[in-house]
């Protein structure tokens, strides 16, 4: 091989491919994808997609890995698994789509601005806290995310459902207030804990 076909192989060279499937749950999948679209035509949200799942693992072959990780398309999956049920290869799409956008989450390069990553990173820090989710201090949170004024306008807008909820004894004041996490916080403090070392061990990134 000459120099130059040795360079020509070297610039094509797909890197991103490899590192999927090092970095991200079920990665070693992606070149299973025979792009059939069935995913595509399946997902309940595909109109809102930027990328189609198909999509997406069509960039990661082509190495477009900047398009991929900024991408908002992995957030919009609502695990549904339409797509895993109907896919002909039966690739799990779902947990791809879930491992990219955490893959990108933990390399700090996913959009910061992105709904669903911040209700899942909002979601997630409340649940872990004392085992249970607290639905007082998470919709408080949702409300307030995006500062006091839009806050309160929604607050305003989710008076009526409120309202209905209570009526109908879907809303109890009293156990929102009194919410109670799991008796062992500690432990499940310290279980995910070790989840975070042996993950940082095993993909190469800090806990």
């Amino acid at each position: 091989m000459t120099a130059t076909n040795t360079a020509v192989v070297a610039k094509y060279q797909n890197n991103f491919l490899q590192e999927v499937e090092a970095n991200v749950e079920e990665g070693d999948w992606v070149k299973m994808c025979m792009q059939c679209g069935v995913c595509a035509g399946s997902c309940p949200l595909g109109d809102a997609w930027d990328h189609s799942p198909q999509e997406i693992f069509m960039m990661i072959r082509a190495g477009k890995r900047e398009e991929v990780l900024t991408s908002d398309s992995m957030w919009m999956c609502t695990s549904c698994y339409n797509c895993i049920v109907r896919c002909p290869r039966e690739l799990p799409i779902t947990h791809i789509m879930h491992g990219l956008a955490n893959y990108a989450h933990r390399l700090g390069i996913a959009h910061k601005k992105n709904p669903t990553r911040r209700f899942a990173k909002i979601f997630w820090d409340n649940v872990t806290k004392n085992g249970r989710a607290n639905e007082l201090t998470l919709s408080i949170r949702l409300y307030f995310m995006d500062g006091i004024v839009s806050g309160i306008k929604i607050g305003l807008q989710m008076v009526g459902m409120g309202l209905g909820m209570l009526k109908t004894g879907r809303l109890d004041p009293m156990a929102l207030v009194m919410h109670k996490g799991i008796k062992d916080t500690k432990g499940l403090h310290a279980m995910l804990k070790k989840a975070y070392e042996i993950e940082g061990k095993r993909k190469g990134y800090a806990s």
